[in-house]
């Protein structure tokens, strides 16, 4: 019972984003370019989400709290879900569903085709997160899913890149994905 409350409780946390910029959204209250508020908002939960995601082995491993791991998939699958909404909100509302302007910018703006590499290599691991999946890949899904620390550092870059002159925030998740990189391997 008390998992399954967890659970639920946790979900409902990863909406809490979402629901927030429907709500700020409808609301008007995302100030004077509320397009932009809503794209950064939206790359910002889906690092969090993946960095989390990241995080959640080392955490079990430190504090010997193995329920953590239950919440691993749960938290890469949002992740990935506000990845693709931060990408959809660009190419609705910058490119006007035009897919000749995204190949453009993809092939213009370097930190745009970092991020729709980091968006592309997420694909396979939302689709191959199941226990299904996991068992029909045996040994050649954990590999595929180690492509999630590089998704990670690819977003980072992403991050990087068009922050262009604040690089406080972008570096706090640098140094985020480092600690859970350097903890995996001094843990194991």
């Amino acid at each position: 019972m008390v998992y399954k409350l967890s659970k639920v409780s946790a979900h409902v946390i990863c909406w809490l984003p979402l629901i927030y910029l429907i709500f700020a959204a409808i609301h008007r209250t995302l100030g004077a370019d509320p397009q932009e508020i809503m794209l950064h908002l939206l790359g910002f939960w889906a690092l969090v989400f993946l960095l989390l995601s990241l995080s959640v082995t080392p955490l079990r491993r430190v504090f010997q709290f193995p329920i953590l791991v239950n919440f691993r998939r749960m938290l890469g699958l949002y992740a990935g879900w506000y990845m693709l909404l931060h990408v959809a909100l660009f190419f609705t509302f910058y490119l006007n569903l035009d897919i000749s302007e995204l190949v453009n910018e993809v092939i213009e703006r370097p930190y745009i085709t970092v991020g729709m590499l980091a968006l592309l290599l997420m694909l396979p691991l939302v689709v191959t997160s199941t226990k299904a999946m996991q068992r029909r890949l045996g040994k050649k899904w954990k590999a595929l899913h180690r492509l999630a620390y590089l998704i990670g550092a690819l977003s980072i870059v992403h991050f990087v890149w068009q922050s262009k002159s604040d690089l406080n925030e972008p570096l706090l998740y640098a140094v985020w994905l480092v600690v859970v990189l350097v903890s995996r391997r001094s843990i194991k």
